[in-house]
């Protein structure tokens, strides 16, 4: 009898000690995401299967071109994924459908050109100046994107993690890249 209750002891320590390991993994480590709509086609597509890294924030600042998983700023009940546009600190600036750093223009070469800003948003045409911890973000495909442009800045605080790992369709398995721009 004794030997029953040694060896249920062991199984429900070993389910606890599961249950414990999967709960720190899911919240301080890595959090699962299907990406739902057309924001970030070409380069996401609905309902593709991620890996959102909670851990690189805690680590390291957020950088453009990182995409992003965080809480819609409009409504936090629900999880967008987007890019990051523009960083704390910087006037981001939308006209004539070209992207502005600092007055700089943004090269963008992982979005089809052809149809982002084909037909153009209410808002545009954007200014705006990003203060300590506000970033600008926006879908790669502008036309089908409820993004900063609708909603205004992303404060750092909703940020959930960076998008690292796509891992269903297998067709497309892999990590997720960061877009590298020459400003």
């Amino acid at each position: 009898m004794k030997k029953i209750f040694e060896d249920l002891f062991d199984i429900l320590k070993t389910i606890i000690i599961v249950l414990i390991l999967a709960f720190l993994i899911r919240n301080f480590l890595f959090q699962p995401f299907v990406v739902e709509g057309q924001s970030m086609e070409p380069n996401l597509i609905n309902d593709e299967y991620l890996l959102v890294n909670r851990l690189s924030y805690r680590i390291d600042s957020p950088k453009r071109g990182d995409v992003i998983v965080f809480q819609a700023p409009n409504n936090p009940k629900y999880d967008y994924i987007k890019r990051i546009i523009g960083l704390p600190g910087e006037e981001v600036e939308i006209k004539n459908n070209n992207i502005y750093i600092n007055n700089q223009p943004l090269s963008e070469n992982y979005i089809n050109t052809e149809n982002n800003f084909a037909q153009p948003k209410k808002n545009s045409n954007v200014k705006i100046n990003l203060k300590q911890d506000e970033y600008f973000v926006l879908g790669d495909n502008r036309d089908h994107s409820s993004d900063s442009r609708d909603w205004g800045i992303l404060p750092k605080n909703n940020i959930i993690g960076k998008a690292w790992l796509s891992l269903y369709p297998w067709n497309i398995f892999g990590f997720i890249s960061r877009a590298d721009y020459e400003i």
